[in-house]
């Protein structure tokens, strides 16, 4: 994902696993220990793209329903947040 700061074009690196229609992120994960850095990683996909939800899923737990986590940011207006 490209990184724009005003007018200089950075080069960070950032890569998003998965952007679908520009309506969500999905940042896959199989870790035994979840770490608040992947949250973090999660939203600061989600402001640079300006996409208004993003998933954090763990495949590495006995459940997955244990290893989703759901973000949305409310400050991207009028966007379907199913």
């Amino acid at each position: 994902m490209p990184l724009t700061y005003k007018t200089l074009q950075l080069n960070c690196g950032y890569r998003l696993d998965l952007l679908i229609e520009d309506l969500l992120i999905i940042e896959i994960k199989s870790v035994s220990e979840h770490n608040p850095i992947f949250e973090a990683q999660v939203l600061t996909y989600m402001k640079l793209a300006n996409v208004p939800v993003g998933l954090l899923m763990n495949f590495n737990v006995p459940v997955l329903k244990h290893g989703l986590k759901r973000f949305v940011l409310n400050s991207v207006p009028s966007v379907p947040l199913w």
